[in-house]
């Protein structure tokens, strides 16, 4: 037979309003059991001090008696205490212990303490004694000529009683403050923690459902932040999915075009290898082999862009200090290298700036492709950089090409849009949509216009500060 193995019983976990509940009650309970604490021992303290006092009192006002003779312990002495000291108990000692009275009824307890009253070591004296339970006081007096000691004792069981009754009710009074802090502290964690709650429900429906949609904000506390914070990533999750599904999209409608064509080519060349099928001539097979040669260039040209912009979109870009004048000129190095007998005229300012250097070298790049790409066989594509003087460089790319239409302005910067001009030259129309997303990731923008030679100007804005 076998066993499975002994699985470790989990952990459980004390919920959030459970714990806030808890360090209520907690809480309370420390404070309100310190408060008892304090007022038992002051009662206490203040309780035993009466008795005391009250004992010291009545042996005095005793022994003040203007009917009090201790001149001889006689009779009259001992009716007169026994009136003086009615409810406790009393006698009178020497310091040998022997008593020079015989009260009627209880004696007090004495001992060492109370023979040095009487030997005349101290005034007066106060001591707990534990086998009568009783606080004891001895006083010292003079029996004739003889020194002696008047003892009075008091019960402490009325006291401790009382002390006991307190400590009930302050323990009582303890218990219902506890009590009714973790009552408040459910009802305030219950009220503190229902927009949480909603977080949680909100974080599940999105998991489950990857429904995106805000939830509803109340009040303007933390947690309301907190639920404004979660709404804009909602809006900003919901934007990158709508971006990406519009990009999946363009891409299947633009990459259905140069397949179809591809198809329809090769299934020509393979219908015309067919046995008795008619045969293509040399020309007329050397144009398929062109088309398909111009069609796998667009293709592999869409695709480039097309993972260029999807990264772009899901990396994170390496920032570190650029000079934009160096990713500006290994922009036109590798822009001359393709340019043909296209000139540039390049006139840059040193700028220094916090970005992606090879995220700015292809917007450069695609600029300039882009002015290259409309220029006639002998234009000059203009190119200038400098500061704007509101912390901001601008590089100019102008063509001495047609132009853009006023109509295609607002539309140059979307993904796939080509105008009438553009759709038949060479291209993936992400280009200028790949400046853009640049730009902005930088914290600048990309304008475009027209140039005073009547082309297209682009202005590229990138914050920074001047080389």
């Amino acid at each position: 037979m076998i066993f499975a193995p002994h699985e470790p019983r989990r952990r459980q976990r004390i919920s959030l309003r459970s714990r806030v509940t808890l360090l209520a009650a907690i809480c309370v309970a420390g404070a309100v059991a310190l408060v008892s604490f304090g007022a038992y021992l002051t009662v206490q303290q203040n309780l035993y001090d009466q008795v005391d006092q009250n004992l010291r009192d009545r042996a005095t006002n005793a022994l003040n008696a203007p009917s009090l003779d201790f001149g001889d312990t006689n009779q009259t002495t001992v009716d007169a205490l026994v009136q003086a000291l009615s409810d406790v108990k009393f006698t009178i000692i020497d310091a040998s212990g022997r008593q020079l009275i015989k009260p009627p009824g209880m004696l007090p307890s004495y001992g060492a303490e109370e023979r040095s009253v009487a030997a005349g070591v101290r005034e007066e004296h106060f001591r707990t004694d534990p086998r009568s339970d009783s606080r004891v006081f001895s006083i010292r007096i003079a029996v004739g000529d003889r020194p002696a000691a008047l003892v009075v004792a008091q019960r402490l069981q009325p006291t401790k009683q009382l002390l006991n009754d307190l400590a009930l009710v302050l323990v009582l009074i303890s218990g219902a403050g506890v009590v009714v802090a973790a009552l408040a502290g459910t009802a305030v964690a219950r009220t503190g923690l229902r927009p949480v709650e909603r977080l949680t429900r909100a974080t599940e429906r999105v998991a489950r459902t990857g429904d995106l949609r805000p939830i509803q904000v109340s009040g303007d506390d933390e947690l309301a932040r907190l639920t404004h914070s979660f709404n804009t990533m909602l809006g900003a999750v919901s934007d990158a999915r709508d971006r990406q599904r519009s990009l999946v999209a363009d891409a299947g409608h633009e990459l259905r075009t140069p397949l179809t064509s591809l198809r329809t080519n090769l299934e020509l060349l393979m219908a015309s290898e067919a046995p008795g099928a008619p045969t293509l001539s040399d020309e007329d097979k050397a144009e398929i082999q062109d088309d398909l040669r111009g069609q796998l260039d667009e293709l592999t040209t869409l695709i480039g862009d097309l993972v260029e912009l999807a990264r772009e979109e899901g990396t994170q870009a390496v920032w570190e200090p650029v000079e934009l004048v160096e990713v500006v000129e290994q922009a036109l190095d590798r822009a001359r290298r393709r340019a043909g007998e296209i000139q540039f005229d390049v006139s840059l300012q040193p700028w220094r700036l916090i970005g992606d250097a090879g995220t700015l070298e292809r917007a450069v790049l695609n600029l300039l492709d882009n002015a290259v790409k409309f220029s006639p066989p002998d234009g000059i594509v203009r190119v200038r950089l400098g500061s704007a003087g509101d912390g901001f460089a601008v590089l100019e790319v102008a063509d001495q090409g047609p132009g853009i239409a006023d109509e295609d302005l607002p539309r140059v910067f979307d993904r796939f849009y080509r105008s009438q001009e553009a759709r038949t030259l060479p291209g993936s129309g992400l280009g200028l949509a790949i400046v853009q997303q640049a730009a902005l990731r930088h914290g600048g923008e990309v304008l475009a216009g027209r140039s005073p030679e009547g082309g297209a100007l682009f202005s590229l804005r990138l914050p920074g500060m001047p080389g």
